[in-house]
């Protein structure tokens, strides 16, 4: 009882040196440097999508002003955008353009992800509209590409597309249906499950008519993500039967690499499998 009246009698002695503290609130919200926000109107979808868009430290000097980037794409950007402007806040992370995709205008952040981000209609969806995924990847082709590499120094032959959960099997389903759009991809969590495995029928037919698939694949998903902690499907199954079906084909050109990464689960693999990601793709791009 004496302890604890002299840890509380040492904690009111302490009060005024707070107290006495002058705290001054800015005006302004935090910023990103070197981050910019537009709105494009897309002619493709009909509908309005902000993009943020952070260049790496250095890019506005003289010294740099003939250098070209690769561009990190990443869908879910009111997430994954945050993620990424730390991970690459860093000397040796802050190598590229980094391009987050919002959720449409007016639209409920998870309806439009859905919609966007799934490749074909899937009927048991019933909350959801789904199969979104071609039109929405036509939009990334045809739109918002050329705004970024019309517009900034970015290379078109190092892009990086990442994506987390639905944003990631949308990138596996991107590799096996326009692998020549992106050089990089970065698949963490991916939602490979949906509409009953269905990326699984996306390679078959990829695989009866292609011996090669030129491009980086990184894939992460958490040790927690099973059945038996708790997850509607097993994440790590999938993933492990996935990279097998790619490793057993040996397409030429593709250098896979991938993760089950140890105490994460379903929200907190994405950064340490885009870290671990760039890290990887990094050594191929210098």
């Amino acid at each position: 009882m004496f302890r604890i009246a002299a840890l509380l009698f040492a904690a009111l002695l302490a009060l005024p040196v707070y107290a006495d503290q002058t705290v001054a609130r800015k005006s302004h919200l935090f910023e990103v440097k070197n981050t910019e926000i537009f709105t494009i109107e897309s002619k493709v979808l009909g509908r309005k999508y902000d993009i943020y868009i952070k260049v790496p430290s250095g890019y506005f000097d003289e010294e740099h002003n003939k250098a070209s980037y690769p561009v990190l794409y990443l869908n879910d950007a009111p997430h994954t955008f945050k993620v990424a402007t730390g991970v690459t806040h860093f000397k040796s992370m802050n190598r590229a353009i980094v391009v987050g995709i919002d959720f449409a205008h007016g639209e409920n952040g998870q309806f439009s992800r859905v919609r966007d981000l799934t490749p074909e209609r899937d009927a048991t969806w019933v909350k959801y509209t789904t199969g979104g995924a071609p039109d929405y990847l036509q939009f990334i082709r045809e739109e918002l590409i050329p705004f970024v590499e019309g517009n900034y120094r970015a290379d078109p032959a190092r892009r990086i597309l990442s994506g987390h959960s639905l944003g990631g099997s949308f990138g596996a389903w991107v590799l096996l249906t326009q692998p020549e759009l992106f050089s990089s991809y970065i698949l963490t969590s991916p939602s490979l499950w949906y509409k009953d495995d269905i990326i699984f029928d996306f390679e078959e037919e990829y695989a009866r008519h292609h011996k090669s698939l030129n491009a980086n694949l990184f894939i992460a998903t958490g040790d927690l993500e099973t059945a038996e902690n708790g997850m509607r499907n097993d994440m790590v199954d999938g993933h492990q039967r996935f990279l097998k079906r790619l490793r057993a084909r040996n397409y030429q050109g593709l250098n896979v690499k991938d993760e089950v990464v140890i105490g994460t689960d379903h929200e907190s693999t994405f950064p340490v499998g885009l870290t671990k990601g760039l890290r990887w793709i990094y050594q191929d791009l210098w």
